[in-house]
């Protein structure tokens, strides 16, 4: 089927177009870009909107209809898990093929699940919830032997063979081991010509004793190396400290070290109760307290250390968020618009799993079931991103924002995954991965305490040409997504 978008402002980040005019897509790609279009398709008037490429959300814990449904509300097109991964690869692609999914989908090799198997004899099932309980097991989190280190290197390149989009690395925690391991993660990817995609150990302001702080080995690894190294969630792992690792970033990335940074609009991070930063102790370093972190299957705010405890030692995987800024905060506000605003920063939403209260993290209806709950950024990032942005502040024109949303972390990918050089881009032959929004009304609704409430203003997504939301409303029998895999040198 072929569609003709009629009238709206087209941002093409890729040709730095933006101006009115019609767009023809079909399941091929997009066909033809211009004003006035007379071709035989299907036509949809968005006079008045503003269509662009589906945003590429480089680090998205769903793996779920429900979850990528909420997404999709969300503008995006394309969601992959490439901060943590799942292991075994292939596993992973062939259960979301034969579940179905609404958006593109893709992983990166996991460096956390590898050396569990090594390390500590846990086999991976290429499950999140599985994932999240390993978070906290001490026995994985040890630096390697020579051998050790071997073996688990070999299983990451055998997941990189079978199609992993480059290797993401959980040294967040896993904050004591060897800075020599990372250095060797970072020589692996330089060879295989892929991407790694870290959550940074503990920064130094914090953690005095730390081997490294987490901000200063990116760098060195990429300089030394010549990786290409993307340094996650910038926002939550720099906290009060944003100025200085920005700062350091920028310095590498002037030098010529190929560091790449993302950020999301929220003061809240969502992890593991089990995680090694959420020891009381660390939790201190941060200036935080126990009481910073909220149960989220059962919306408790712990009370006190003990009860942290004995929530880390019963549950280790249990879904938490952790509060690390105040959004409330004049002062803590600016930091997270200095984090968006970074030159090039992509913006990536962290989305995580949506849980309901019979223990059940899937649902085919849509709406979805009362009482699921998630970290707000799986419904929202966005939106919210853009409404902080284009809307409210003014700090990004719409072309920037479609760069920073759609084109950018497409870019991170063209060496490992030849097929994402159509993503990101409205030219004549890039896929058929399209948003139309409603620039006046575009916003996030999700809130911590209604988190999958659907972001409004998204009025059209195209998914491989299929229409995921028409009108505002999501098809609940479009499933048009397609795998996204590395392709080995």
């Amino acid at each position: 089927m072929r569609t003709l978008l009629r009238g709206g402002r087209v941002i093409d980040p890729g040709s730095g177009f933006d101006g009115v005019a019609d767009v023809l897509i079909s399941e091929a790609g997009v066909e033809a870009v211009g004003a006035g279009l007379d071709i035989e398709a299907t036509e949809v008037d968005v006079r008045g909107l503003v269509v662009g490429p589906g945003f590429v959300d480089l680090h998205s814990h769903v793996h779920s209809v429900a979850g990528q449904r909420l997404q999709a509300m969300d503008g995006v097109t394309t969601a992959l898990d490439l901060e943590a991964g799942l292991m075994p690869v292939e596993r992973a692609y062939a259960e979301a093929a034969a579940a179905g999914r609404p958006l593109h989908y893709g992983f990166s090799a996991s460096w956390g699940a590898a050396r569990a198997q090594v390390l500590a004899g846990i086999e991976p099932d290429a499950n999140i919830d599985s994932g999240l309980a390993v978070l906290g097991n001490p026995a994985w989190q040890r630096s390697s032997s020579p051998r050790e280190l071997a073996a688990w290197l070999a299983l990451l390149d055998a997941e990189l063979a079978a199609g992993a989009l480059g290797i993401g690395v959980l040294m967040g925690y896993a904050p004591q081991t060897a800075p020599a391991e990372f250095l060797a993660v970072a020589r692996l990817a330089a060879t295989a010509g892929v991407p790694t995609y870290t959550h940074v150990r503990e920064l130094v302001e914090v953690d005095p004793a730390i081997p490294v702080d987490g901000s200063v080995e990116i760098v060195a690894a990429a300089g030394e190396t010549g990786a290409a190294m993307h340094h996650c969630h910038v926002n939550s792992t720099s906290g009060h400290h944003i100025d200085r690792v920005l700062a350091t970033l920028d310095s590498a990335r002037r030098e010529g070290s190929r560091v790449t940074v993302e950020a999301y609009p929220y003061g809240a991070g969502s992890t593991a109760v089990g995680a090694a930063f959420i020891e009381p102790e660390r939790l201190r370093m941060k200036g935080l307290r126990a009481s910073s972190v909220i149960i989220l299957e059962t919306g408790e705010r712990v009370r006190d250390e003990g009860r942290l405890r004995q929530l880390r030692r019963d549950d280790p995987g249990a879904p938490c968020l952790l509060e690390f800024l105040d959004e409330e905060n004049p002062r803590e506000r600016a930091l997270l618009h200095q984090a968006l605003a970074f030159p090039d920063a992509v913006v990536a939403s962290d989305a995580m799993p949506v849980y309901w209260p019979d223990g059940s993290t899937e649902s085919t209806e849509w709406p979805l079931p009362p009482g699921g709950t998630t970290h707000p950024r799986t419904a929202g990032t966005f939106a919210k991103t853009l409404r902080l942005m284009v809307r409210e502040t003014g700090a990004w024109g719409w072309l920037e924002a479609f760069r920073r949303c759609s084109y950018l972390p497409s870019r991170l990918l063209d060496d490992v995954a030849p097929a994402a050089r159509g993503k990101g881009h409205l030219g004549a032959g890039a896929d058929a991965d399209v948003v139309v929004l409603d620039p006046d009304r575009i916003t996030d609704t999700a809130t911590y305490a209604d988190p999958t409430r659907p972001s409004l203003g998204v009025r059209h997504l195209y998914v491989a040409g299929v229409p995921v939301v028409a009108h505002g409303e999501l098809d609940e029998k479009a499933l048009p997504g397609k795998p996204l895999r590395g392709e080995p040198r």
